[in-house]
């Protein structure tokens, strides 16, 4: 999509209502399928579907059941930890009224997401007996990819577009949704393609083409820090929130930038404990202790 929106103008920015898009796949009364919701759907059902690939390869630290109740705790921390941390890191004053469950208006942390799927997995874990560091393993190889649809999901409902940029630049975007009528960066689709696709085909073929999933933590660290210096670099290009625009001018860096340092600095922290640790045998790796 990126070299087909470079090759439409030059001089002039493009305009999102001339792409041809819309939110929604279709409309029935006053109901609306929107491609949020389905970005969602599919990046869950994509998870899950090859996570239970995944275990069915050599040294699976886990069987289908295990895979099942993940589906469903990862699923409903996505959904929770994603609406309750955007409340949390971006607008606190949604804990005062009803507004806090209204998913369908959008609004969801990504950083609150990740803390939704590790208590998942937690829970999961130490309920079955599994190891916690290997799962997240597992389950990391499959965010990016998920994450990308909703990225994309995002472009086409212009919204979460970037800092406004000169009209001659190559990329330069105007969305109906501005109000400034600026031309922006797509950053929706430098997000999606950075931080989803690139990190998804790196933590597949981590996978599938190498022993990494031998050594616990790994690949869980190279996700952490992946996501989280792609979130840094992303958002030198990303519109910050209106109303935590102030910390952009006292600090210098967005929200979203001070939560990715953390992200960052444990995945080293992971990334060395991996690398230091012996590889898991393949032999015993598929043994858990009975649920």
């Amino acid at each position: 999509m990126l070299s087909l929106l470079a090759a439409s103008g030059a001089a002039e920015p493009i305009y999102w209502e001339n792409l041809g898009l819309r939110p929604y796949l279709f409309e029935v009364g006053g109901f609306q399928l929107r491609f949020y919701s389905l970005a969602y759907l599919l990046g869950i059902l994509f998870a899950y579907w090859h996570l239970s690939k995944m275990i069915k390869a050599p040294g699976a630290p886990m069987a289908q059941r295990h895979a099942d109740d993940l589906f469903f705790y990862c699923t409903l921390g996505v959904i929770l930890g994603g609406r309750i941390g955007y409340a949390a890191f971006y607008k606190p004053e949604l804990f005062a009224s009803a507004d806090v469950f209204k998913l369908w208006e959008g609004g969801m942390s990504f950083h609150g997401g990740v803390i939704g799927v590790l208590i998942a997995i937690s829970w999961v874990a130490w309920r079955g007996g599994l190891n916690w560091l290997r799962i997240c393993d597992y389950i990391a190889v499959n965010v990016p990819l998920a994450y990308m649809l909703g990225r994309l999901a995002n472009f086409v409902n212009g919204e979460l577009y970037g800092r406004a940029v000169a009209s001659d630049f190559p990329l330069a975007m105007v969305f109906p949704t501005d109000p400034d009528q600026l031309p922006r960066h797509p950053s929706q689709l430098y997000q999606a393609g950075f931080e989803g696709l690139l990190l998804g085909l790196l933590l597949l073929a981590l996978f599938w083409q190498t022993r990494a999933r031998y050594r616990p933590g790994l690949l869980v660290a190279v996700f952490t820090i992946g996501m989280g210096l792609g979130r840094f670099l992303m958002e030198f290009f990303r519109e910050p929130d209106a109303h935590l625009a102030y910390m952009v001018v006292e600090t210098g860096l967005s929200r979203g930038q001070w939560l990715s340092l953390p992200m960052i600095l444990i995945g080293v922290v992971v990334l060395v404990y991996a690398l230091l640790r012996p590889a898991t045998g393949s032999a015993g790796a598929g043994k858990t202790r009975p649920a």
